[in-house]
């Protein structure tokens, strides 16, 4: 087994917290670099790619503080490394006529980067824990670990949004009432300026499906309110056959539901109760 894999996951409690450096990422990455060149002599020197490279070498230090990382931080170990190695890919096709050292140095590190990432997916292959589980169903589509996942939400014990986010979008195909249930949770839970304008298109696709014009205009009108999308007002119109009155209640109806969805009121409101 490699260092560079070594290094990110099998750390021992060292150092201050992370949060002590600041809010400059770079100046932390630097920082963090110059106390920790173990965590960074594998990555490339140059400016490409520095948001990803920034992330990567901030949760390898987060990492370096806990005894026994847990599931969802193997998990984003996972994510920042994809995110870092297709960036990295990319820069290292730039070809430096007079400096080719910084080519070579982006190659070295790109294949460095595959290496380690490969090295933690079968590291992380047998673990059960539902981040992990999630990030093989999403990448390998590995149905025994869409069955973890799925079963964790039957349990009542799923609390991710992005996980949740993924598991109503799957069965918007296959279980239309589970999706809305879910896509009902996110609205009452999540914090106003993390909802996704997304979700309420989602919803309009499953009363869609079953044939009610009206949840299906008022959730579309909800969606282009709360986002930056465009609509043809005569086909958005079209969807509850051209009847202006109700176009203008529904309309009502759209902006209670995002004002109680964003003031967190949604729970038990009107807004709620007519969408169940």
């Amino acid at each position: 087994m490699s260092n560079n894999f070594v290094l990110i996951t099998s750390f021992t409690v060292i150092g201050a917290l992370f949060g002590l450096f600041g809010c400059d990422n770079d100046r932390n990455s630097d920082l963090i670099c110059k106390n920790n060149p173990e965590l960074c002599s594998d990555l490339h020197k140059d400016s490409w790619c520095r948001f990803e490279k920034g992330d990567l070498i901030r949760h390898r230090y987060a990492l370096k503080q806990s005894s026994s990382p847990t599931g969802k931080q193997l998990y984003q170990q996972l994510v920042y490394l994809e995110n870092y190695s297709k960036c990295i890919e990319l820069a290292a096709g730039v070809q430096h006529k007079l400096n080719t050292d910084r080519t070579r140095d982006r190659e070295r590190a790109f294949a460095v980067s595959t290496q380690t990432l490969s090295e933690l997916q079968e590291f992380t292959r047998t673990n059960n824990e539902v981040h992990l589980a999630f990030y093989r169903w999403m990448r390998f589509n590995d149905q025994d670990s869409f069955a973890i996942v799925e079963d964790t939400y039957k349990q009542g014990v799923l609390t991710d949004n992005d996980i949740i986010t993924q598991l109503a979008a799957y069965y918007v195909r296959v279980s239309p009432n589970d999706a809305k249930t879910l896509y009902l949770h996110l609205l009452a839970t999540t914090e106003p300026a993390k909802i996704d304008p997304d979700w309420f298109l989602a919803l309009a696709s499953i009363y869609r499906q079953q044939q009610n014009a009206e949840k299906e205009y008022l959730l579309t009108r909800a969606n282009l309110l709360m986002s930056d999308n465009h609509a043809d007002e005569e086909k958005l119109l079209a969807i509850i056959n051209g009847n202006k009155t109700l176009a203008t209640e529904l309309d009502k109806q759209a902006l209670e539901l995002i004002s109680a969805v964003m003031s967190k009121q949604f729970t038990q409101s009107r807004s709620e109760i007519l969408l169940k």
